[in-house]
């Protein structure tokens, strides 16, 4: 069965730094492309980072190019996701996502057929 697992949340102050994890299990990971998304309470799901299935090829929402790295390792089957100088506006719940490889760069929900469970970020002095 296909399971994605995240790990790696929890409370940081404003400029400081957290590594995501997502671990996969159950399907071939470089199969597959796979993305990061977040939800704030009250706010639709939102696309942050999407990577291909050789990891050659990230693509970043505008709200994070520039603070976040998405990366992967398929032999461990492992993706993360680096953020840097975090701010209050990053407190969400972070997803990790999978979705079979394709040329198509995709920042849709409905694009993506696996999810983690999400994990909670929080940015607060």
């Amino acid at each position: 069965q296909s399971h994605l697992a995240e790990s790696g949340g929890g409370l940081v102050q404003p400029g400081g730094s957290l590594r995501l994890s997502c671990a996969a299990s159950g399907f071939i990971l470089d199969h597959f492309a796979v993305g990061w998304f977040r939800q704030a309470p009250g706010q639709e799901r939102e696309f942050l980072a999407t990577i291909n299935w050789s990891g050659s090829y990230p693509f970043y929402a505008d709200s994070v190019r520039g603070r976040f790295t998405i990366s992967r390792d398929n032999a461990k089957f492992m993706m993360y996701l680096q953020m840097n100088n975090l701010t209050p506006e990053d407190t969400a719940i972070y997803y990790c996502a999978a979705r079979p490889s394709s040329s198509v760069v995709e920042v849709t929900t409905a694009a993506y057929n696996y999810w983690g469970q999400g994990i909670q970020v929080t940015v607060s002095s």
